[in-house]
């Protein structure tokens, strides 16, 4: 697996951030951010530590996708860390087999750094070589997306 880094500089408050990229007061802002992966993204479940999450989305067939977590750090405003242990095929949640041992031990973590006003989000995540370039270009595009929102 591969760790990948992101960063965006946000002129709001590590609290705003934080709330609008997890979608906490109006699911609608983690969605228009996410809608960079894919435009029916959503999640099913909380955010609270220990609890489990559904990352979800229908793809260009109409069928239901996506990845089973963990949450498995929350420091409000401060920290979350994912845990990724298993995906949805339907309704149907994997978490055995060869697809999922590529993924296993993989974690997506957000860092809110506010300074002056102004706050540092960072994305450091675990992803494997066949999604390198997918989450390169895309990742970026969906920091934009947070930042806009976030900083109206």
């Amino acid at each position: 697996m591969q760790k990948l880094q992101f960063k965006k500089e946000i002129n709001a408050s590590a609290q705003k951030v934080y709330e609008t990229m997890l979608g906490l007061k109006n699911k609608a802002t983690y969605e228009y951010w996410t809608a960079t992966f894919n435009p029916t993204s959503t999640y099913e479940g909380s955010w609270n530590k220990g609890n489990k999450i559904l990352f979800v989305g229908i793809d260009e067939n109409g069928k239901k996708g996506g990845m089973v977590s963990e949450i498995a750090e929350h420091k409000p405003a401060n920290f979350i860390s994912i845990r990724h242990y298993g995906f949805l095929d339907g309704d149907t949640e994997v978490t055995t087999g060869e697809q999922v041992e590529k993924w296993t031990g993989g974690h997506e973590n957000y860092s809110f750094q506010e300074n002056n006003g102004i706050t540092t989000v960072t994305v450091e995540m675990d992803t494997i070589d066949e999604y390198l370039d997918y989450f390169n270009n895309t990742y970026p595009k969906a920091l934009d997306k947070l930042k806009e929102i976030s900083e109206q």
